[in-house]
């Protein structure tokens, strides 16, 4: 393998805080490029202390459970250690881990993990937080395989009785056979296929929940890494944030109306920061019947939900914080301060989108004492086989430019060659010319009668329709001329840039473990980085 940077367009932020702009910079503690930050950062968690010993045994409990290998449980022991620290960075409990890029988060996690313990010489630890109180079932109930020129998705066909959240839902092992099954028909068999298979099998049955599900796999991909996982509904993790839930509660109003102000400052400097955050947020959720209710505060002071569909009084809420923390959940205001009282936290490592609403979390850090983390995009990857390599070497075709805009311009680049003259630019002149025999026509019935001019309007829309008409046609019978070759540019622009985006935001991982094996994935955690290009091309 060897990896390639490129550069893609980023939003104003990401541009300004990768650039070191003060007007973004202003939203965090620590700046990246300063050689001294992560020893700052390091002496800063010195001066806290964390429930290391009973975080141990909740991580060794789960990780063991998920079939977790032996450099994962390494890591969780070395956590006992007063020097170690975490790397972290979560999603969601994805089937089959979910989109590409979570995989490339937690390589991400991993590199980052391994130049921070060499570079400080303590030990670091990669920590991947799984979101397992989401309940939004249909972002996670499906995978998306490759029919040109689209993306279709594969859903487990299990239907979510109540709004549970994906740690607690049951996994039901004969609808997820018949969807594994189903995914399986769709791949071309290769040399790792049937093993894939009966891999991926052995961590459906070994999972109750999709978490598990999603946890099995994980550790199945990554068995040499050393990645720890940390379900953050799982029972065991609440009771350990008891306190840190009392916190949140008793400073609500602080913090609700400080995030509310930095997300107001930041739209001033031309940042779009798409967090709800009202003086009334509570920003915690509370579980009624296993559903997730967001909590807000009302004109009485009480905390309730939208529909009123609970309440209680702020005493009432730290008493279910105190004895039943399994209750309450975070949302995306909170969940990174629950992550930082819970974590000696060196770094946190997320996606362009959590680093633009990280960026209004600054306030809401000081107000219960703490340090936003520094906050490192993470790294991205387009995965290039031979058969693209192929295709685009074929057609002298620019990898970076499919990418940003898709195949089109290059397939109708071809077509015109194809021809000798463009078919659009000898439609456009005919177009051209009729309109220009039509004009005496067109003004003589304009000067006998009125309803006539309109008429000729209508004449002349009609004709430039057919002249179109005709276009479209031809365009046609040259692809189906040459329709081997638009089979190969349907390919490539549903490989390079699926439903309009990037690979990895469409594209599973299975496919390139039937083609490739997983050595790959190995070698992406070995291969050399540079964390200021954040985009590669990676070439298996």
């Amino acid at each position: 393998m060897w990896l390639n940077p490129v550069t893609l367009s980023k939003s104003k932020f990401i541009h300004d805080y990768e650039q070191g702009l003060e007007s973004a910079l202003q939203n965090f503690h620590y700046i990246l490029d300063d050689e001294s930050t992560y020893m700052e950062r390091y002496k800063d968690l010195t001066e806290r202390s964390f429930q290391r010993k009973n975080l141990v045994e909740v991580l060794k409990e789960d990780n063991e459970r998920w079939g977790a290998p032996p450099s994962t449980m390494e890591n969780i022991e070395r956590l006992l250690d007063e020097d170690s620290v975490v790397i972290v960075g979560g999603q969601q409990a994805g089937l089959l881990t979910g989109p590409l890029y979570t995989i490339h988060k937690i390589v991400s996690i991993l590199h980052l993990a391994k130049e921070k313990e060499k570079q400080l010489n303590k030990p670091v630890v990669p920590l991947f937080w799984v979101a397992g109180e989401d309940h939004d079932f249909a972002e996670i109930n499906h995978v998306s395989l490759p029919h040109p020129p689209r993306m279709k998705k594969y859903k487990i066909l299990q239907k979510q009785e109540q709004h549970l959240s994906v740690s607690s839902m049951q996994i039901n092992q004969d609808e997820g056979e018949r969807w594994l099954g189903n995914i399986f028909k769709q791949l071309k068999e290769t040399a790792y296929t049937n093993r894939l298979y009966e891999d991926l099998l052995h961590c459906l049955k070994d999972s109750e929940t999709f978490v598990d599900f999603f946890a099995n796999v994980i550790f199945h991909l990554f068995d040499r890494e050393g990645i720890v996982l940390l379900d953050s509904h799982s029972p065991r993790v609440r009771k350990l944030e008891s306190e840190y839930f009392i916190e949140m509660i008793r400073h609500q109003e602080a913090i609700a109306s400080s995030v509310q102000q930095k997300i107001h400052d930041n739209g001033k400097l031309g940042y779009t920061i798409p967090v709800e955050a009202e003086r009334n947020s509570g920003h915690l959720f509370y579980h009624l019947n296993g559903e997730r209710v967001l909590l807000f505060i009302d004109e009485d002071g009480k905390w309730t939900g939208k529909n009123r569909e609970c309440s209680f009084s702020t005493e009432e809420l730290v008493a279910i914080a105190k004895d039943k923390p399994e209750l309450l959940s975070n949302n995306v205001v909170t969940r990174p301060l629950m992550q930082e009282k819970l974590l000696p936290v060196l770094a946190f490592v997320g996606g362009p989108g959590e680093i633009l609403y990280w960026a209004a979390l600054k306030p809401a850090f000081e107000i219960l004492q703490m340090k936003v983390p520094p906050v490192v995009q993470r790294l991205s990857f387009t995965l290039i086989d031979a058969k693209a390599e192929k295709i685009i070497s074929e057609f002298g075709l620019r990898i970076e430019e499919i990418m940003k805009n898709g195949i089109e311009p290059d397939r109708i680049a071809y077509l015109a060659r194809t021809t000798g003259r463009p078919v659009s630019e000898v439609a456009d002149r005919v177009k051209l010319a009729i309109e220009k025999a039509h004009q005496p026509l067109k003004q003589m019935a304009k000067d006998i009668q009125s309803d006539l001019g309109q008429m000729a309007e209508k004449n002349l829309f009609h004709l430039l329709r057919e002249v179109e008409y005709l276009e479209h046609r031809i365009m046609h019978s040259l692809e189906m001329k040459h329709h081997q070759t638009m089979e190969k540019f349907d390919w490539l622009d549903v490989y390079l840039h699926p439903e309009g985006g990037l690979q990895e935001r469409q594209w599973n991982v299975v496919p390139f473990l039937n083609e490739h094996g997983k050595q790959w994935i190995h070698q992406l955690c070995e291969a050399e980085v540079d964390y200021h290009k954040q985009h590669f091309l990676a070439y298996l």
